[in-house]
């Protein structure tokens, strides 16, 4: 079992490595991390989605990236977080009005 166990250890510990990265880069980059996030598509339209670090739902997953449908365009494009700072206080309220499939 020492051979066998120390492969699933290893694993184990990739794994985790994996999940934690994405909440990691996000927060030392002054993203928030989770929950119901402003996003911008390649477009340029900014909407609020849910973004549960490491996992998708509603999207396909390519690293950084998500390709998810645009409700605002009614486009299919990847799309990633926004620094809230980064937005005026009426861009932030028209992407709180805009939003994206709520989960059931």
């Amino acid at each position: 079992m020492g051979r066998a166990g120390s492969k699933r250890r290893r694993r184990r510990g990739l794994l985790i490595a994996g999940l934690l990265a994405e909440p990691l880069l996000m927060l030392a980059r002054g993203y928030p991390i989770g929950g119901n996030l402003i996003v911008r598509c390649r477009r340029g339209h900014l909407y609020t989605t849910l973004w549960i670090p490491s996992f998708s739902v509603k999207a396909l997953r390519l690293g950084w990236w998500r390709f998810q449908r645009c409700p605002v365009g009614h486009h299919w494009s990847f799309v990633t977080p926004v620094k809230p700072a980064e937005l005026s206080d009426d861009d932030k309220r028209l992407a709180r009005e805009r939003r994206d499939v709520r989960l059931p």
